[in-house]
């Protein structure tokens, strides 16, 4: 119970519905005990002596018990429903403000699918036991008392030998348990990986049929598949071996109550009515305990959901708040950033190299800071510090003087602003995607946005224009124009910190010469960050860093690189081969063959 103990807190304010759908079951079970007694009297008082004045009396008091046993199971599935239901409210709340919470290092592992099947088919099972699953399961108990109580007050020789195989039934029940998580928890599993499945399979349909991978998808979600069914078959197999059995046990009493009650009948020592009472009382207990297994099965479904929520409920958070951060006075911040010799590894990349290793960078406020490298150089890690979607391994970070860990998150980030290179839209309208950063904005400066960001013309030869609703992810609309459109929402924030993740690599060669000049007027007095792999977007910067391997290789201004030896003038020789007019009149003319080497 130790899983369900860690989910208290989520259902335990509501234990007046939890006592309220417990009492409600046990007074009906109570009640539902009186029918044998009931019989009894019928019998042995009236039929037996042929006395049938009180047969109507007798006859409306079991309308009358019906009655009030009715109005107690109202009672239970009334309490029981409000209480699993605010369960699952609570507790998808808390697991979607924890994946709010959760740091970028988690979702660098997390699957989509997985998730959205502990916020959806966990959570129907946790609420599906705590409402009513719990109840029955403790209704089992009660009716084994009042049971056992009842008969024993009639007959206790008899009780006793009747209830000789109780103890038997309960050891099979909880070895059934036992075999049986394991197996459950290996469903949850299963359940996600299907989903995840679907998940990406739906997400990247373009990918799948412009590669004609159809038949590669079929046959990884059928391996998928197959394992789902392989653990169910395996459940089907613990049920025949163990339900049965139960059954067995159960009906065994009702054979030796048959037999001894019988001959005892036969003997005179027992009356009929007596008789009839305690197979009815037997009848109300073998019933449930027929269905044990079900109830432990139930019980065992939703301890492996709750194992899995409380995975997910305490992931560490490795980027937090700490008890020293503050705010930032806004108005003060400045923009100036440095690197202190920063070094970065991820922590579920253990086994590679550092992403970054001695790294040192002084960006005065206002200034264009250009990073450039290979793939894997380090240049998206650098700038994922900067706005703590990671926490240095070692050195320190700065922004006007202040370790940046020592920032409050939600401060920090509200004065910085990202484009990446993949841009993400929602599904909503292009006018709310603008203004994500910034509910509050007013239509004139989301347009003024999108002016700078060159998105303005083509946003207003839509449909509905800014009203426009933008298709799942963005689609609907090209690459060039979902960058644009992340591109204003950046602008609209009007951060200190602007940081340009390759955010002009979807766009042609014009548009983003035409978003150059807009940013040009943009970035005065903002620090900017510009990653990229287009020189064309970087010679403006005031210092460009050239990293290889985690490294810096070079630093300076264009001018400056491309008179040295390096990567950036090869770089540059690459990619204006097909423009000789640029080579002939950039300092690259001057250099020899031995100028083509690159430095690391």
């Amino acid at each position: 119970m130790d899983i369900f103990r860690n989910l208290k807190a989520y259902f335990w304010q509501d234990k007046g519905f939890m006592f309220g759908s417990v009492f409600g079951l046990a007074v009906a079970t109570a009640l539902g005990m009186v029918y044998p007694l009931l019989l009894r009297t019928l019998i042995d008082d009236m039929i037996v002596p042929g006395k049938f004045d009180g047969v109507l009396g007798l006859a409306l008091l079991a309308v009358g018990i019906i009655v009030v046993k009715a109005a107690f199971q109202f009672l239970h599935g009334f309490s029981g429903g409000r209480l699993g239901n605010r369960l699952a409210y609570r507790l998808r709340n808390a697991c979607y403000s924890k994946l709010q919470e959760l740091s970028f290092s988690f979702y660098d592992t997390a699957r989509t699918g997985d998730l959205m099947s502990r916020l959806t088919a966990d959570i129907e099972g946790i609420r599906n036991f705590i409402g009513f699953g719990l109840a029955q399961l403790m209704n089992t108990v009660f009716l084994v008392i009042f049971g056992f109580s009842m008969m024993f007050a009639i007959d206790w020789q008899l009780a006793l030998m009747t209830f000789v195989m109780i103890p038997i039934l309960g050891f099979v029940a909880i070895r059934f348990e036992q075999q049986i998580h394991p197996v459950f928890r290996a469903i949850r599993s299963s359940v996600g990986k299907l989903t995840v499945s679907v998940q990406e399979n739906i997400m990247g349909v373009r990918t799948v049929k412009s590669f004609a991978r159809e038949p590669f998808e079929v046959k990884k979600f059928s391996v998928n598949n197959d394992e789902y069914k392989r653990y169910n078959v395996e459940i089907s197999g613990v049920w025949a071996r163990f339900f049965p059995l139960m059954e067995f046990i159960a009906n065994f009493s009702v054979a030796i109550l048959i037999l001894v009650g019988g001959w005892r009948v036969i003997e005179a020592s027992l009356t009929l009515g007596e008789l009839v009472a305690l197979n009815g009382m037997l009848g109300l207990i073998v019933a449930p305990l027929w269905t044990l297994g079900f109830q432990i099965n139930n019980y065992t479904q939703s301890k492996a959901s709750g194992e899995r929520l409380l995975e997910l409920l305490n992931q560490p958070i490795s980027v937090r708040d700490d008890s020293h951060s503050m705010p930032l006075d806004e108005n003060a911040v400045t923009g100036h950033l440095k690197f202190n010799d920063v070094r970065f590894r991820y922590a579920n990349r253990e086994d590679h190299p550092s992403a970054l290793v001695g790294f040192n960078l002084d960006a005065p406020a206002g200034s264009v800071i250009g990073l450039l490298g290979g793939t894997g150089a380090g240049k998206s890690s650098a700038v994922s510090l900067l706005f703590r979607a990671y926490d240095v391994t070692e050195g320190a970070i700065t922004l006007d003087g202040i370790d940046i860990r020592h920032i409050e998150l939600e401060s920090l980030r509200s004065r910085t602003a990202i484009v990446f290179q993949e841009s993400f839209l929602f599904s909503t309208t292009i006018q709310e995607n603008i203004s994500y950063g910034c509910p509050g904005a007013t239509m004139d400066e989301i347009v003024e946005a999108a002016r700078l960001a060159q998105a303005d013309g083509f946003i207003r030869e839509l449909p509905l224009g800014y009203d426009t609703v933008v298709g799942e992810r963005g689609m609907g609309l090209s690459g060039g124009q979902k960058q644009r459109i992340a591109i204003a929402r950046a602008l609209l924030r009007k951060p200190k910190v602007l940081i340009l993740d390759d955010a002009t690599s979807a766009l042609d060669m014009e548009t983003e010469q035409e978003i150059q000049k807009a940013l040009l007027t943009v970035m005065k007095g903002r620090t900017t960050f510009i990653i990229a792999h287009r020189i064309s977007s970087l010679r403006h910067a005031d210092e460009i860093v050239v990293l290889d391997r985690g490294r810096v290789a070079q630093r300076g201004n264009h001018e400056k690189l491309l008179r040295q030896p390096g990567l950036y003038r090869e770089t540059f020789r690459i990619q204006f081969a097909d423009r000789p007019e640029e080579l002939d009149s950039s300092p690259v003319a001057s250099g020899g063959e031995n100028d083509r080497r690159v430095t690391g």
